[in-house]
C-alpha cells in the first residue's frame, strides 16, 4: 500500500537513472482514509491493527467476525457498502466457490473511482479481464498483487529470457500504477520456520490421530 501510495517503484527507477524530479509521483495521506479489509482471519486482522495506527477507519466483511478486530473498531459491514465506501481494498482470504471473482467487473463497477485494489490472497479472488478494464478506464487507481490466477505458469521461475504468452497478464505489467511481486508475501525467515514445526507437528499429530493445525496462508 506504502510503495503504491508513494509510487517507490516509479522513484527508485528514476533516482537509478539519475533523475530526481517530483513529477508524477504525488501521494495521498493514508491517515483518515476508509479502508476495507475483505477477510479478517490471522492475516487480515493483523492488517486491520497495522492501519489502524494509521489512522484509517476500517470496515470488513467476513462471514464470521473477528473479536479482535471489533475491539480496534473495526465496522463489519456487507460487501456492497465496503465495495462503495472504501478508499483502499485489501483481501485475505481463501479461495472458495463462493468468492471465486468476488472482485468482478461488477464489484468494480461500484467502487470509488481512483480506488487502491491490494490481493496478496488467492488470485482467483479478482477477474483479471475486470481489472485490465477498471486500470484501462481509472476506476481503479492502483493495484498491487503478489498472486495471479494463472500463475502456476509464471511464477517461481526466471522468465527473464522468455516470452510471456499470458497476454493478460502481460498487459498488467504496462500499467505504471500497478506493483506485482511473484507470490513472495508470506516468504520470511520466520514464516518458513512457523511453516516448517506446524507441518511436522501435523505429522505427528495425524500419526495420533490428534486434529491437525491449519497453516496460516
Amino acid at each position: 500500500m506504502l510503495a503504491l501510495n508513494r509510487k517507490v517503484h516509479r522513484a527508485y527507477n528514476r533516482v537509478r537513472e539519475g533523475n530526481f524530479a517530483l513529477d508524477g509521483l504525488v501521494g495521498f495521506d493514508m491517515h483518515g482514509k476508509t479502508v476495507g479489509v475483505i477477510g479478517t482471519g490471522q492475516i487480515g486482522s493483523v492488517v486491520a491493527q497495522i492501519l489502524t495506527g494509521f489512522g484509517c477507519p476500517i470496515l470488513a466483511f467476513d462471514p464470521f467476525p473477528n473479536a479482535t478486530c471489533r475491539s480496534l473498531g473495526v465496522r463489519y459491514v456487507e460487501l456492497n457498502e465496503l465495495l462503495t465506501q472504501s478508499d483502499i481494498i485489501t483481501l485475505h482470504c481463501p479461495l472458495t466457490p463462493e468468492n471465486k471473482y468476488i472482485i468482478s467487473d461488477a464489484a468494480i463497477a461500484r467502487m470509488k473511482k481512483g480506488v487502491m485494489l491490494v490481493n496478496t490472497s488467492r488470485g482467483a479472488l479478482l477477474d483479471t479481464v475486470a481489472i485490465n478494464e477498471g486500470l484501462k478506464t481509472g476506476k481503479i487507481g492502483y493495484l498491487g498483487l503478489d498472486v495471479y490466477e494463472e500463475e502456476e505458469e509464471i511464477f517461481f521461475e526466471d522468465r527473464s529470457g522468455l516470452i510471456l504468452s499470458d497476454d493478460v497478464f502481460a498487459r498488467l505489467l504496462t500499467f505504471p500504477n500497478v506493483i506485482i511481486t511473484g507470490h513472495q508475501a508470506f516468504f520470511t525467515r520466520e514464516a518458513l520456520l512457523n511453516i516448517a514445526a506446524t507441518t511436522i507437528d501435523n505429522i505427528t499429530k495425524f500419526e495420533n490421530n490428534l486434529p491437525l493445525e491449519k497453516l496460516a496462508g
